[in-house]
Order: structure tokens, then sequence, then C-alpha cells
């Protein structure tokens, strides 16, 4: 394993830290800038709102300069992103570092994934990519707990200190153990990049992602309550049970990447309708502890399970100029939280109950296998092409 890859995972790790372990310190946040609960969480949403951004206009305005350089320059910004938030005197300066760390963030996992991708055998890209993800998964098993347990006792401007430290880090390794990207491989500036997106199949991969991937975060924004009006299971037990779910989250973004590097369609198909089927059987049997359990480890491990195979996906149709599809791709993941979240919210304000948002994000990933069907149907020739060991993310194998 290149250790390379060990560097974009630390950067990942970091990132995934800055996106959640605000929501554990918001009581801390809003009582120390003096602001409701509801304007403390719109550092929340005013972060994945600049993720989304980010992964468009800042992967289109450093696509002609080398990748390295460009990884280097979004930790930087991470870095000062973080160090902004650490020592806000202000709510404003805190909505502002948060903005900052989160315009790196899409561009940083689009980008990473192409040379992610760049340091591997063509047989074991998604490996490499799930690797780099493995940080963010580890964020959420690992760090968020520990981030809000260290900010809790010794102030939450503790963890981002903390946060900015692991950005240091990340940036001193990708520095000294991710190659530079030789320069034939930059695929032709933002005018070649743009042109991957006239393939249909870029923008059908886009929409699975969105599908796909929004049908598990909308029966996820919700699973607190699920867990305690409906399971039964008290408030304290909440945080523990989302430890479980993030193994979930872990082990299915390593298994997940080695189906799709051994066929990438059939592993997504096959991944998409057990996860249809895993929300289906946990929205049924809500009110049972145990299954509830079960359900939730397979909920995160099939749901992230996607994210290797999404992501090679749209990279190997945009194999010739790879970037920015790859970090339109990164929003497309936001765009499908935003989505499930919204739908889920609709049908709890309908008085449906707080198991509706895992019914609608079934009906959701079953729309995402169906698109997802339907492309590899209309376009068998490429889609027999992404498992080929000849399949290369370099123009000059394209």
């Amino acid at each position: 394993m290149p250790l390379g890859l060990i560097a974009l995972a630390m950067g990942g790790f970091g990132i995934g830290l800055t996106e959640f372990v605000i929501m554990g310190l918001l009581p801390e946040v809003s009582a120390d800038f003096e602001v409701t609960e509801s304007v403390a969480g719109y550092l929340i949403s005013g972060y994945a709102l600049s993720v989304a951004i980010g992964a468009i206009l800042l992967t289109a305005a450093v696509t002609r300069f080398e990748r390295k350089k460009v990884l280097l320059s979004l930790m930087v910004l991470f870095i000062i992103g973080n160090l902004m938030s650490a020592l806000a005197p202000s709510y404003e300066v805190m909505m502002g570092g948060r903005i900052v760390a989160a315009l790196c963030h899409g561009a940083f996992f689009g980008i990473g994934s192409v040379v992610a991708a760049d340091m591997v055998a063509p047989n074991k890209r998604a490996g490499a990519i799930a690797m780099m993800f493995a940080g963010l998964t580890i964020a959420n098993v690992l760090g968020v707990p520990f981030g809000t347990l260290l900010g809790q006792q010794l102030g939450w401007r503790s963890t981002f200190w903390a946060i900015t430290v692991i950005g240091v880090i990340a940036l001193i390794g990708i520095a000294a153990l991710v190659p530079t990207t030789p320069a034939s491989t930059t695929g032709g500036g933002l005018r070649g990049e743009l042109g991957a997106f006239r393939n249909k199949q870029v923008w059908l991969s886009i929409v699975i992602t969105i599908l796909g991937y929004g049908g598990m975060f909308g029966a996820f924004t919700y699973i607190a309550f699920t867990l305690t009006e409906v399971t039964g299971f008290a408030t304290s037990s909440v945080p523990w049970l989302l430890i479980l779910f993030g193994s979930g989250l872990f082990v299915g973004n390593f298994l997940g990447a080695k189906a799709a590097d051994r066929s990438l369609t059939k592993a997504l198909v096959w991944i998409l309708a057990i996860l249809t089927v895993v929300l289906i059987v946990f929205a049924a049997t809500a009110e049972s502890k145990v299954m509830t359990v079960i359900s939730l480890f397979f909920m995160g491990a099939f749901g992230f399970a996607t994210v290797p195979g999404l992501q090679m996906r749209i990279m190997n149709y945009a194999s010739a100029a790879p970037t920015m599809a790859s970090g339109a791709n990164i929003a497309a993941f936001n765009v499908g939280n935003a989505l499930g979240a919204w739908l889920g919210g609709i049908t709890i304000a309908a008085g449906l109950g707080f198991t509706s948002p895992i019914w609608m994000g079934a009906a959701v990933t079953v729309a995402g296998l169906l698109v997802l069907i339907v492309a590899a149907k209309i376009d068998r020739p490429a889609a027999s092409e992404q498992s080929a060991p000849s399949t290369s993310l370099h123009p000059t194998a394209a």
C-alpha cells in the first residue's frame, strides 16, 4: 500500500472531524457566543452548503494546476479555517472559519480520489479511494466521540486546536509521501475537464450518487428520534448506537471497494438492492431493539459501501479528465444528504411518524438502483470496460 494513501486518509480524517464533531459541541458553542441552538445549528448547514459550492467552483479554479500542489494548498486552507474557529472572538468569525474549512472539503476528496487512484494498479483503484475515505469513516467512529469529550472537558476550542494540529500533520504527510502528478495527466485544463460532462454517463453517475447515497442519509438524519421515540432507547444510549453505525460505515467502505474492484456495476447493483432491503426491514421492525441494532449496523455498512464504487464510476466515464467530474460527484453526495434530509422531514411533518424517513430512504434508494440499471443497459460496452485492467485514468490510455 502506498504510504501516500495514509497521508490522504489523515487529511480525510481531519476534514471528517471538522464536519461532524460540531454536532456534539453545539450546546457549548451556542452558550459561548450567546446565540440560540437553531442559530448555532447554522454552523452545520453553512458548512454543508459550502462543501457543495467548493466541490464545484474551487475544483474548477484549480484544474490547470498540478494536483499535489493543489492538495497541499487545500490543506493550508483547511488549517486556516480551523484556526479561525479555534480563535473566533464572535459567532460571525466562527461561521467564517467553518466556511473556509468547508470550501476545501469537496475539492480535497474530489482531487484526492483521482490522486489515490493514480497511485495503484488499475484493478485496485476502488480500494485506494476507500483508503482515503477511511479517514472519514474513522472520524465518525472514533474522532467525533473523543473530539466531543475533549471539547466538553477542556472547552470546545480545544477540539478545533486539535483538528488544526491534525491538518498540519496531514500537510506534512502529503508533502512527503504523495507523488507529484506528471503534467501529462492534468486533463487539458478547465476546458478539457468540462468536456467530460458531454458524456451522459457522467450525468447519470451524478444522479445515481444523489439517490443512492441520499436514501441512506435521509434515514440517518432523523435516526435519534427513531431510536428514542420508536425503539425506546434511552437518550444516553444514542452516542453508542451511533458508534455502531459508524463501525458499519468503516466495514462497508472497504468491503464495497473490494466488490467494486472485481465488478463495478454488479457490485453497485447488489449493494443498492441489499441496502433497500435493510431499510425496509429497519422501518418494519424499528420497535424491536435487537432488530434495530442489527439494522443500524447494516444500514451504515451498505450505505457507505456505495461510496468507493460511485466515485470510481464517474471517474471511469470521465477518465480523460476526471478531476472536475470527481469534484462534482463529491458535491452530489452532499446534494443527496440535503435531498434525503428534506424528504425525510416532509414525511415527519405530514404526520407519518419517525419511521417514515426510513421508508422514504428505501424509496429513494430504489430510484437510484433503477437509474443505475437503466444507465448500464444504455451503455453496456462502456460498463463492461469499467472493471477491465486496461482502463486508466490517464488520458493517454483512455
